[in-house]
């Protein structure tokens, strides 16, 4: 049984082929996953599927009776009313036969037979429909997407961006459709949120398609991936994990079934040439006949590969700075009426890859402006090392101005360059054509992300500081900036809700505890590991703490400390063979470029100086990976030496 369709379905806006000749069935149950890059048409396949829009051609319809509920990526919502009145707005009619309930209860004495048989009707209906517990799952709902009991008393006016669209999330979820159409619905939610939507969708018993841009989102939801390319829908019924290798693996079946084709065509038009006038005439004739039936593959482009192709490289100028980069003990952050973080200690060490994680509103960026020097602490003093060219992006981008234009914007920090060499400097950053022209106001968020970081790669930076740097990002140009962070051999400092990114490029986390910071050795992963053991342990604990309380023994005092051990010891360890990982990806990036300055380049020496120098920023990155994990061995040597 199928809940909607796409049937031969086609749809266009001017100048641009969205859908031609697509189709795909949805079935009850299904955990979908929509994909590919920024500008194929995800959004419209929703706003298609949602009768927002309408095809040019073809069928696009939901089957049955089923419902549909469609969570837009931009909200326009009203400011009347508060959030509550605006969770329940959606259930009106259930308010309207609670009413009518009501009204027949005061006549039950003297209802006649129409009436009672109606009254038993409504609260059949009720019951079916949720009526009675309708207020306690929308308050419920409320506290999944991060807003608080005493949000819900007020107006749906002095709510923010990220509150209103954490309350269309809200109401999207409360109606329990048939069919959930999610766009970007981890956008405006801080980690917690998100992983307990996740939570949420993991037990949803309709069906719902995502469009997202987190990958550990998409792997934790759904079961299957449909990637839209060249206007066309590919199912793959995999996890986000295997799609991705499945996906690899189709493309080179294509490739490889391409070159035997054009193989093929130009064996037999050398054949035609060579016989079309002598003894094999007839053979040449039908053989021509044959390859104008035949059906030419077209060379298959990787749409990923393309949409991902920016020139980001992250040059540290050589010095890497001195050995303390931020030096910030007891500093109390925030503003003068409101104080965030008091009494914390931040210190940062050249080569650090620091991550910053904590929910919505607990002045991550405020730290951050703060240790860049955009605000003055409170108390206490921030001290930067010597040698530090620092590289801020604000998650704002409020260094672009509305009213430059692409060009403008590179020449505010470089007045020097020519607008032709700046058009060919922003071309690597996929500014063709007339973009480089248009002024910032009318550039998406994706645009203005790639802009922000052009200007801020203009010079060297030994440190970047990087505020929500993945905010409008498409999955490949997500990739790109990994590769490049992953690459600069300088130190980092990032703020981000993306736990892929976080996992591959931190190996150190300060996390928002109250009004204090807990630092952390490790990735997301790690953390998240170490909370989860600790939810463990508070649990005997507590039933401990209900039992009569007796001294500990020696011996329990001796297996305590033996678990602090083997926990420090299994810290080590992992950080030991991660960086052991690194090092290995890292050599064998090393050895393919190598391979391929041995080969013959024919006279490129513009390709050769680009392969040179990626040689010699891979061979100082491998340098200081092996230092690192020269260091941890001989930490986690020195450990095990001190063994009992």
């Amino acid at each position: 049984m199928s809940l909607a369709q796409f049937a031969d379905v086609h749809f266009a806006f001017p100048g641009k082929d969205i859908l031609t000749g697509a189709s795909l069935l949805i079935r009850p149950g299904d955990r979908l996953a929509l994909l590919g890059p920024n500008g194929t048409g995800k959004s419209t396949v929703l706003k298609l599927l949602a009768g927002e829009l309408a095809a040019d051609a073809g069928d696009v319809r939901v089957l049955g009776r089923f419902t549909v509920a469609y969570l837009q990526q931009s909200q326009q919502l009203s400011g009347e009313g508060t959030v509550l009145d605006a969770l329940l707005e959606p259930f009106a009619h259930l308010h309207e036969m609670h009413d009518e309930m009501v009204r027949l209860e005061a006549r039950l004495g003297a209802a006649d037979p129409a009436e009672l048989k109606r009254y038993g009707e409504l609260q059949e209906r009720y019951r079916i429909e949720g009526g009675y517990d309708i207020e306690s799952r929308v308050r419920a709902l409320t506290e999944e997407v991060g807003l608080d009991k005493a949000d819900l008393a007020r107006a749906v006016s002095t709510l923010s961006g990220g509150e209103r669209g954490r309350l269309e999330l809200a109401k999207v979820l409360a109606r329990q459709p048939d069919l959930l159409l999610l766009d970007e619905p981890t956008n405006h939610l801080d980690l917690a949120a998100i992983e307990r939507l996740e939570a949420h969708l993991a037990e949803y018993p309709g069906a719902f398609i995502v469009v997202s841009h987190d990958r550990v989102f998409i792997q934790r939801t759904c079961r299957e991936i449909i990637e839209l390319e060249d206007g066309e829908f590919v199912r793959y019924a995999y996890p986000y994990d295997q799609y991705v290798v499945e996906r690899d693996a189709r493309l080179e079946r294509a490739r490889v079934e391409y070159e035997r084709q054009k193989e093929h065509v130009e064996k037999t038009e050398n054949f035609i040439r060579k016989n079309l006038a002598g003894q094999n005439t007839k053979q040449a004739q039908s053989r021509r006949r044959m390859l104008e039936k035949l059906e030419r593959l077209e060379r298959p482009e990787d749409n990923w590969q393309l949409a991902g192709k920016i020139a980001l490289r992250f040059s540290a100028g050589g010095d890497l700075g001195g050995k303390e980069i931020i030096r910030a003990p007891h500093i109390t952050v925030g503003y003068p009426d409101k104080p965030i973080l008091k009494d914390v200690t931040v210190n940062i060490y050249r080569g650090d890859r620091v991550g910053i994680v904590g929910p919505n509103g607990c002045g991550k960026s405020t730290l951050v402006k703060t240790l860049v020097g955009e605000l003055p602490p409170l108390l206490g003093t921030v001290e930067r090392g010597a040698a530090v060219r620092l590289g801020y992006f604000d998650q704002k981008l409020s260094t672009l101005s509305e009213e430059r234009t692409a060009i403008q914007e590179i020449q505010s920090v470089r007045d020097d360059l020519s607008p032709e060499v700046v058009r060919s400097y922003l071309a690597k950053f996929r500014f063709f054509g007339d973009d480089p022209f248009r002024t910032v106001r009318g550039f998406s968020g994706g645009e203005r992300s790639r802009l922000a970081l052009a200007k801020m790669l203009m010079f060297p930076r030994n440190v970047l500081v990087m505020d929500e740097p993945t905010n409008h990002l498409d999955i490949p140009a997500r990739e790109t900036l990994e590769h490049a962070l992953d690459g600069f051999p300088g130190t980092l400092v990032v703020i981000s809700h993306d736990r892929y990114f976080l996992d591959r490029i931190c190996q150190r986390l300060f996390v928002f505890a109250g009004e204090g910071l807990e630092s952390h050795i490790g990735n997301y992963s790690d953390w998240r590991e170490h909370r989860r053991r600790q939810a463990e342990a508070v649990k005997p604990a507590a039933a401990a703490a209900l039992a009569p309380r007796l001294p500990p023994s020696a011996t329990e005092a001796t297996r305590n400390a033996k678990k602090d051990r083997e926990r420090q010891q299994r810290r080590l360890e992992r950080l030991v063979a991660s960086l052991e990982e690194e090092i290995a990806r890292v050599e064998t990036e090393l050895a393919a470029l190598r391979a391929q300055l041995a080969l013959d380049h024919g006279g490129d020496w513009k390709k050769l100086h680009e392969l040179a120098d990626q040689e010699r920023e891979l061979d100082a990155l491998l340098a200081k990976r092996m230092a690192n994990w020269e260091k941890a061995s001989a930490e986690l040597q020195a450990f095990l030496a001190g063994e009992p």
